[in-house]
């Protein structure tokens, strides 16, 4: 499983958290996805059909971060990686959900949560 699509950096506007203030205003989110897939297909037709588009993977993660409501950003993540396990194709994935405007009474730099999913745990559900 060698093989994998990243999409790194995706900026979108949610309103996530267990604060009021975040849930009224919202703030900006980032997600990084990594999927790990079988390019045997693909590389051989040449052929969009035979593999995920990013651009499936981008869409799927914006309209979770700006359509739906979570307190948690592991829910948040958790929500977009069941989401692209559920497109097939996917052996396993992978969500970071950043969120630089945290409130933490404290310099920082990032703090973000990590989703993993695979196919096996798909069909576990």
């Amino acid at each position: 499983m060698a093989d994998r699509i990243e999409l790194m950096g995706l900026k979108a506007y949610g309103y996530h958290g267990v604060h009021d203030f975040e849930k009224d205003e919202g703030q900006n989110f980032e997600v990084d996805i990594v999927v790990w897939t079988d390019f045997a297909a693909s590389a051989a037709s040449d052929d969009l059909a035979d593999t995920i588009s990013y651009v499936d993977l981008a869409d799927i993660a914006v309209a979770v971060v700006e359509q739906e409501r979570f307190d948690l950003i592991e829910t948040l993540a958790a929500t977009i990686a069941d989401r692209i396990i559920a497109l097939g194709g996917a052996h396993a994935a992978e969500v970071t959900v950043h969120k630089p405007q945290a409130p933490i009474p404290h310099h920082f730099s990032d703090v973000r949560v990590v989703a993993r999913r695979n196919l096996k745990q798909q069909r576990g559900r």
